[in-house]
């Protein structure tokens, strides 16, 4: 079962997602977590903070659970 983040902008970037979805708590921490760990993004590795994601995305992280970008209101 995926969480839905509700976003009210085109898109938001991995970073912000886990932060927003209080995964990790600051930037570093998710810099440090993507660069050694990453998540999956539409089942695809990525370790990039500024990757954009846009409402339909998933973003998997392991032993943490799977996360639906959606638009607010949709």
């Amino acid at each position: 079962m995926n969480e839905k983040v509700e976003i009210d902008t085109a898109y938001i970037t991995l970073g912000q997602l886990i932060k927003l979805a209080n995964i990790l708590e600051s930037g570093g921490m998710v810099k440090g977590f993507l660069q050694e760990q990453g998540v999956l993004v539409n089942e695809e590795q990525e370790h990039r903070r500024g990757r954009k994601l846009y409402p339909g995305d998933v973003v998997t992280v392991d032993g943490v659970g799977s996360y639906i970008v959606s638009a607010k209101g949709g």
